[in-house]
């Protein structure tokens, strides 16, 4: 049962689930669905997909996660990085509006959907932390730029394309010219009341009196206002006749369940691609998960997000949609709209459901300006320049990671520059990590505390040094420590003992073993004897295993201040010159393992 229950956590939720609970499920669908219907057709469309694919993805995948998923707020659903991704890699393989567009899209959905659930099984979601937050910023921001500008052609009426901002910019001047002003003119009209909404049509219901509830529900559904009216006025005036272009004919009903058909040759071409959707996907699921499962004190597993996001996109893939993640925005509205369980996504599916049903004969004179308008206040939203600036000022490093990333994304494509944010991220730490942080210590007066000598006062001896390393010793690292070693020993001809400090050392691999045992070779050459200090019980069981502790030069101590006492008595005693009890000299440790 406990295995079982692991892999669907509706059965640990759901035996708590109660009237009260399922009214707080409910109430924050119905916000959610308000704000999913238009957010669903215009990321479609920003997808190079047709409208209803986006209401298609948001119905099984939302039911799929409900059963797999450990978040209590996260809102499943398509989102404006993956479709942007959705539209670069499926646009190299077919021309958007035709089958092959929709299947390669769908494709991408199992093949991302099967990759999330392996690495859900294998339990790979420490993956996550392998990316830097500074360069999954900076591709948010450089994926929210590009989106909004590829948009504008939508607000102006005219056909622009590219992949690149430069691309998007310069077809953009080309057809200048063929700017229809009433496209202009709601475009315009939309994204302008739609900023308005967000920022302040809450505050303006609650000075008129309104309840705080009401003018939250009504400033959320701001898209679907724009939606409504934009469409009334499209039908009354005929706009469709003076080359406003609109939606069209959605199809009313849900799609038929079936699985795409293999093609070996599609399927590999989208490997690469459905891997960094994958990726960047969890990353900011798990990334929002986290984040509003603390503001209530609960814990989500990043391995079964895993599972639950990779059952998300195969149920989106069966129902003919495109790949789904986890939405920021609609996330966080589901949160403050009071969503207890993921339960909330399923009414929220059934919402979606009725709308493909019901409403979508009703949504074809929809202008397309409308939802690029929808699509810009969304998507700018994400685009963070304060966090550029924090970055900046606090890490040149990451800075610079972070400015290579949106650079390579903005003018080189957004597939590049994922693969761009994923490889600095891992060069970025594997450079931290082979230049670890290394200090020589001494003793503070009157106290058994080592400090580094450069920052605090500190006694210190001449044929005692004590070196503190801060970072586990393995390949990357290894040698950088041997050369710093060898540094200071040639440095102080009068020394007789070294002894290396390693109360931050977890772990010392089969590389960083042969640099402690080459190290303690050249020390022994040189008449200096080599010591550890203050070792981890794990790291001491794997060292007890390699012939290491028995070739040492000299001996292993459970702290540093019994090192000292022992190799240099001298130096201890004036180091306790304030009264305080001169420590007696104490043996090597060889009491049990810590």
């Amino acid at each position: 049962m406990k295995f079982i229950q692991r892999y669907l956590p509706i059965l640990d939720w759901g035996r708590t689930y109660d009237r009260a609970t399922a009214t707080g499920d409910l109430v924050a669908a119905v916000i959610v669905t308000i704000m999913l219907i238009p957010q669903s057709l215009a990321y479609a469309l920003l997808a190079g997909l047709p409208a209803e694919v986006g209401l298609y993805a948001s119905i099984l995948p939302l039911v799929a996660y409900t059963l797999f998923g450990t978040s209590r707020a996260l809102a499943v659903g398509p989102v404006a990085v993956v479709s942007l991704m959705t539209a670069s890699a499926v646009g190299e393989l077919a021309a958007q509006g035709t089958p092959e567009y929709l299947g390669a899209a769908i494709v991408l959905a199992l093949l991302s959907g099967i990759i999330l659930l392996v690495m859900g099984f294998l339990r790979l979601g420490f993956l996550a932390n392998l990316l830097s937050h500074p360069v999954i910023s900076g591709f948010i921001t450089a994926s929210g730029l590009l989106i909004a500008t590829s948009q504008l052609k939508h607000i102006l009426g005219i056909p622009a394309s590219g992949h690149t901002l430069i691309e998007i910019l310069q077809s953009i001047l080309q057809h200048a010219h063929e700017i229809n002003w009433l496209t202009f003119a709601i475009g315009a009209g939309a994204t302008a009341f739609l900023f308005w909404a967000r920022k302040g049509l809450k505050k303006r219901l609650l000075r008129l009196g309104s309840g705080v509830f009401l003018a939250d529900i009504l400033a959320k559904a701001g898209p679907v206002a724009a939606v409504a009216v934009t469409t009334l006025g499209a039908a009354f005036f005929g706009l469709a006749d003076k080359g406003v272009r609109l939606v069209g004919d959605i199809p009313q009903g849900l799609p038929t369940p079936q699985l795409p058909g293999f093609d070996s040759k599609l399927w590999l071409a989208l490997a690469g691609p459905a891997l960094l959707i994958s990726v960047i996907g969890f990353v900011e699921s798990v990334s929002i998960a986290q984040t509003l499962a603390a503001k209530r004190r609960q814990r989500i597993d990043p391995d079964q997000e895993l599972i639950g996001l990779g059952a998300s996109n195969i149920a989106s893939a069966v129902s003919g949609g495109y790949p789904v993640t986890g939405g920021f925005a609609r996330s966080v509205v589901n949160f403050d709209a009071g969503a207890a369980t993921p339960a909330a996504g399923a009414f929220t599916a059934v919402g979606i459901a009725l709308a493909a049903l019901f409403l979508t004969p009703l949504l074809s004179n929809l202008p397309q300006a409308t939802l690029a308008a929808t699509i810009i206040v969304a998507v700018l939203s994400l685009v963070d320049f304060a966090a550029i600036k924090r970055t900046f000022i606090y890490s040149k490093a990451d800075f610079s990671a972070m400015a290579v990333t949106i650079l390579v994304t903005l003018f080189v494509g957004v597939e590049t520059g994922v693969v761009t944010g994923v490889a600095l991220s891992l060069a970025l730490h594997l450079y931290r990590s082979s230049r670890p942080h290394m200090a020589v210590v001494g003793v503070i007066p009157g106290t058994e505390h080592f400090r580094n000598v450069d920052r605090h006062k500190v006694v210190t001896g001449d044929s005692v040094l004590t070196l503190r390393v801060d970072e586990s010793l393995f390949f990357a690292n290894a040698r950088f420590l041997e050369d710093r070693v060898y540094q200071l020993v040639a440095e102080r001809p009068e020394l007789k003992h070294i002894v290396l400090m390693c109360p931050a050392v977890n772990a010392i691999d089969a590389s960083a073993l042969e640099s402690l045992e080459a190290i303690n070779h050249r020390l022994s050459e040189a008449g200096v004897q080599f010591h550890l200090s203050e070792v981890k019980g794990p790291v001491m069981d794997r060292l007890k295993r390699s012939d290491f502790l028995q070739e040492l030069s000299g001996q292993v101590f459970l702290s540093q201040y019994d090192a000292l006492s022992t190799l240099d008595p001298l130096t201890s005693h004036i180091a306790n010159g304030d009264g305080k009890k001169d420590p007696a000299k104490t043996p090597a440790w060889t009491g049990p393992v810590i």
